[in-house]
């Protein structure tokens, strides 16, 4: 009988183990931090699972650059510094003119829920570098480079975006990154890229090659300003969510080539400014175009001065109540007046019936 209640227990313990290693770690943190006794079953201790979780990062502050280089909105407890001169943590997290600090080592532990805003409107970072992250909880990473102007180097394939949804903002502002490589990086859940990529007027490579859009809603100045961008890859995007797409290339002038046959644009209803200021495309095919429901397109093609060949065969323009400029300084463009009047008639056509039935009514 003893024999059987021993065999029992040791059974009990056997799955027991086999269930707790087959959650994730971060599931697993919680639960034996209520329940400690489990410890005991994995042979391991508490701080095996905080140290899996932390989030490691190196900086490197630019020279004769100084003030903040850490943002974080929750609890201060959530972070630890440490320099390479051995200092004390500095108060306040504010680099001063007496620091001789050339890296900096960032630990967050599990307890953080976000990293919005994390580096946002720091200007005395050279160089970010996530040596190790392991959270897959993580929801919001917008607002996270936001304004680096000094950033000049930025390392995140180990970051996981599995559950991320919100990327708004993430690398606005940083002129002087020249490449950027988000091929590691899962998009599957990310409902909103505006202004993603704004503003990197220095990048010239940007890999999106992995990038999974299904769920993408906002999309709009998402490379706004990218003036040193020459090629693009997005043909991957899946763009059926997405009802706004003002402003997406905005001023993207040295873009020569741009292949968006792709794109499914049958929610969207404005794309004013879309390829405002594309001044080195020559051609362009948009015959795949969904615009049935597009009330604004002004300035859509405005200082597209190099633009000779544009499709837009398959534009609907029934539902188009702005159009002002949409073809301003396009002096290259073959048959522009006639799809000038195209738009004009249908404007007309539109009002007369609008009248009708106002008048019938």
């Amino acid at each position: 009988m003893e024999q059987k209640n021993i065999c029992h227990k040791i059974k009990s313990k056997y799955i027991l183990k086999r269930i707790l290693y087959n959650l994730s770690e971060y599931k697993l943190l919680l639960l034996i931090r209520k329940n400690k006794t489990l410890l005991n079953i994995l042979n391991k201790s508490i701080y095996n699972y905080e140290e899996i979780l932390k989030t490691e990062i190196e900086i490197i502050p630019k020279k004769d650059k100084y003030g903040y280089f850490i943002n974080f909105y929750n609890n201060a407890s959530y972070y630890h510094i440490y320099f390479n001169d051995n200092k004390e943590e500095i108060k306040r997290n504010n680099l001063s003119e007496k620091d001789n600090v050339s890296k900096i080592k960032v630990i967050i532990d599990y307890s953080a829920k976000t990293l919005f805003g994390l580096f946002q409107e720091l200007d005395c970072i050279e160089k970010i570098n996530f040596i190790k992250f392991h959270r897959k909880d993580i929801t919001n990473m917008s607002n996270m480079f936001n304004n680096c102007i000094e950033l000049k180097e930025l390392n995140v394939s180990n970051l996981k975006t599995n559950k991320v949804k919100d990327m708004c903002n993430m690398f606005y502002g940083c002129a002087l990154l020249e490449e950027l490589d988000l091929s590691n990086f899962n998009t599957n859940k990310v409902k909103d890229m505006r202004w993603m990529f704004a503003k990197c007027t220095s990048l010239k490579k940007l890999n999106l090659s992995n990038f999974i859009t299904s769920n993408l809603e906002s999309m709009n100045d998402m490379f706004s300003d990218c003036t040193s961008l020459t090629d693009l890859n997005i043909y991957n995007f899946n763009t059926i969510q997405v009802t706004n797409m003002k402003k997406i290339f905005y001023n993207c002038s040295s873009l020569k080539e741009l292949n968006i046959s792709n794109f499914n644009t049958k929610n969207v209803n404005n794309m004013s400014s879309m390829f405002y200021g594309c001044s080195s495309l020559k051609e362009l095919d948009l015959s795949n175009f969904i615009t049935d429901n597009v009330t604004d397109m002004t300035n859509m093609f405005r200082d597209c001065i190099s633009l000779e060949k544009l499709n837009i065969s398959n534009f609907n323009f029934n539902k188009v109540i702005k159009s002002d400029e949409i073809f301003y300084k396009c002096e290259n463009l073959k048959e522009k007046d006639k799809l000038l009047s195209k738009i004009e008639n249908k404007k007309k056509t539109k009002k007369i019936n609008t009248f009708v039935n106002t008048f019938l009514k």
